[in-house]
């Protein structure tokens, strides 16, 4: 009877979501070239709040859990776990005051209303994953970037998505690049729960009546720790929440 159910809910949702997407491209096209970076974050924050919301139809519920003044006009690394594309309007939402940006594959730069064009005019990096002397120096140029603006990167070091909510092991080159160019800012590990769930059935029908918890544990400061070290903790840190 669930998955029943999920069906048209599904088709509502599928509806909005990529609504938004279409309407928002424009928006953000509009915003970035006329009035600038501010006015393009402010409509990237929005739509991804609309983004969020959208999970309701679903009957699913998004709660961001912080318990912790996050450094301000400090660069930031987020380290999270990784466990659908659903992740991503929450973190952009609710950090949205720390500039979240993200490393993300190359195809995603293209193709998809206003993800594609967010991605490569708002600040994010796209990457290779297969091609090093492609993916090493943009992350580098990266994360000289977010030192320079004291903005946040957003990085998924399990590499790929966990379709059932196992964590998978934490790839170090992608976080020990980013700690060189960021030395004294302040890695904010981010345990993400139950996203998996909307693509329990597959990509169709979603699944339905979930609660997604973004969880924030304490922020470590780069510079107290050689970077093998500060990869354990926040690893650690990461993954003790993980349901």
């Amino acid at each position: 009877m669930r998955k029943l159910i999920a069906y048209p809910l599904t088709v509502i949702f599928l509806l909005l979501f990529g609504l938004l997407l279409v309407i928002f491209h424009p928006v953000q096209w509009i915003c970035l070239n006329i009035f600038g970076y501010s006015a393009h974050k402010k409509s990237v924050a929005i739509l991804n709040f609309f983004l969020t919301k959208c999970l309701l139809v679903l009957g699913t519920s998004v709660k961001f859990e912080n318990n912790f003044n996050l450094p301000e006009g400090a660069p930031l690394v987020i380290v999270a776990n990784h466990q659908s594309m659903y992740d991503i309007p929450p973190i952009i939402w609710f950090l949205r005051k720390h500039h979240p940006k993200f490393i993300s594959k190359k195809e995603l730069g293209k193709g998809i209303p206003s993800v594609s064009y967010n991605l490569k005019h708002g600040g994010s990096v796209l990457i290779d994953r297969k091609d090093k002397r492609q993916s090493v120096p943009a992350i580098l140029n990266f994360g000289q970037y977010i030192y320079n603006k004291k903005f946040a990167a957003v990085i998924f070091p399990e590499g790929t998505r966990s379709r059932d909510g196992k964590p998978k092991a934490f790839q170090h080159t992608g976080l020990k690049l980013l700690f060189k160019k960021i030395p004294d800012g302040y890695v904010v590990p981010l345990t993400i729960n139950n996203s998996w769930k909307t693509l329990e059935y597959g990509k169709f029908p979603m699944g339905i009546g979930n609660k997604i918890t973004l969880a924030v544990s304490e922020p470590i400061a780069i510079a107290d720790y050689d970077a093998e070290t500060l990869i354990t903790l926040t690893e650690e840190a990461v993954k003790k929440n993980i349901i």
